[in-house]
C-alpha cells in the first residue's frame, strides 16, 4: 500500500512539473513529455506519447489533458488516469485563479509582452526539435513523408480543418492495414497451397 500511495505521489508530481513548465498549449508539452516520461523515468516509448498524442489531437477535450490521462491510466489505471490529469492541471489552475485579477491588465505593460513574446519563440524552437525528432521515429517511407507533406499543405496553404486531415488519415490507415492483412493472409494461403501439391 506504501509503495503504491508512493507510486501516485511521483505521477502527480511529475506532471505538475509538466504543468508548470509549459507554455503554449498541449503540443507545447510534447518536449517536456519527453524528457520526463520516457528519458527521465522510462515510463513509456517515443512511439507510445506519438501515438498518446494523435489520439489525444483526434479525441474532445484539451491535448495535454488527455495524453496525461493516458499515461496515468496507462501507469496505474483508473486512477493513476484521474491523478495524472489533476496533476497536469493543478498549475495552470492555480496561476490562473492568483492572476484572473491581473490578466486583462497584461496589455498596458510593454515588458509583459515582451516576455510572452520571447516565450512563444521557445516555444516555437522546442517544437520544431521534437517534430525533428519525432519524423525520423514515424516517416519510415516514402508514402508517409508524401502523406506528411500533403496534410501540411491542406492545413496551411488550403486551411483544411485539421480534424478532416484526422479522419482522412485514420480512414487510410485502417484501409492500408486491411489491405495488408489480406495480402498476408492470402500468402500465406497460396503458400500452404503449394505444400499441399
Amino acid at each position: 500500500m506504501k509503495n503504491k500511495l508512493k507510486e501516485f505521489l511521483e505521477l502527480y508530481l511529475a506532471f505538475v512539473k509538466i504543468g508548470a513548465f509549459t507554455f503554449g498549449g498541449g503540443l507545447a508539452m510534447m518536449p517536456i513529455m519527453q524528457r520526463e516520461l520516457i528519458e527521465k523515468r522510462g515510463w513509456l516509448t517515443e512511439e507510445e506519447l506519438i501515438d498518446y498524442f494523435a489520439i489525444g489531437q483526434s479525441t474532445p477535450g484539451i491535448i495535454a489533458v488527455n495524453v496525461s490521462t493516458f499515461v496515468g491510466y496507462k501507469r496505474l489505471g483508473v486512477l493513476g488516469g484521474i491523478i495524472g490529469t489533476v496533476g497536469v492541471v493543478t498549475p495552470s489552475w492555480v496561476i490562473i485563479m492568483l492572476l484572473a485579477g491581473a490578466i486583462s491588465s497584461v496589455d498596458k505593460y510593454p515588458l509583459a509582452q515582451k516576455a510572452l513574446k520571447g516565450i512563444n519563440v521557445a516555444v516555437a524552437a522546442l517544437l520544431t526539435s521534437v517534430i525533428v525528432k519525432f519524423s525520423k521515429k514515424t516517416i519510415k517511407n516514402i508514402w508517409n513523408a508524401l502523406f506528411m507533406l500533403l496534410a501540411f499543405a491542406l492545413i496551411y496553404f488550403l486551411k483544411v480543418q485539421s480534424v478532416w486531415i484526422i479522419i482522412a488519415a485514420l480512414v487510410i490507415g485502417c484501409l492500408l492495414t486491411l489491405y495488408r492483412q489480406k495480402k498476408n493472409a492470402r500468402a500465406i494461403s497460396d503458400a500452404a497451397s503449394k505444400e499441399a501439391e
